[in-house]
């Protein structure tokens, strides 16, 4: 099944690809590999939530978050090249705003994680890092980048 019909029997459509908001774009692609900008949880253009994680934001509200991550990154995929044409995902960065005392950072960014396995099955088992840091634009408490691996159709091969 597509990826494309996974995210529908999901019930889930792609956003808009969320506009950067600095000097960079949303996704490029080097041969076979699409590389994502870190994308914010965005939804309908604005942060559903802002703060830390394990003060103002609730880890399973981080990661729901992380899973909105994960659509604004595969919405950047599927402008740039497609999401059917994703042959596997390759890593997944993801950042978490967090206060110093909180260490679940593996548990927000299984949020992406979990999506990504839904939408390509054993593709889209991954590489990953979960990473706590200070502070992210907005105020975001989540971010999350992906590298995936496109069909050599796509890669112009």
């Amino acid at each position: 099944m597509s990826a494309s019909a996974r995210l529908a029997e999901l019930g889930l459509t792609l956003p808009s690809v969320v506009p950067p908001v600095a000097a960079y774009v949303p996704a490029v692609q080097t041969g076979r590999l699409v590389y994502t900008s870190g994308q914010l949880p965005m939804v309908n253009g604005e942060l559903p939530s802002i703060g830390k994680v394990g003060g103002q934001v609730t880890a399973e509200q981080a990661k729901a978050l992380a899973r909105a991550c994960a659509l604004n990154a595969l919405a950047a995929v599927d402008a740039l090249v497609g999401i059917d044409n994703v042959v596997r995902v390759v890593k997944v960065v993801g950042f978490v705003a967090s206060t110093p005392d909180f260490t679940g950072q593996p548990g927000v960014i299984n949020g992406a994680s979990e999506l990504l396995g839904e939408v390509f099955g054993e593709a889209g088992r991954h590489a990953r890092s979960a990473v706590g840091v200070a502070v992210l634009p907005l105020d975001a408490p989540v971010e999350v980048e992906l590298i995936v691996e496109v069909s050599t159709e796509a890669a112009g091969s």
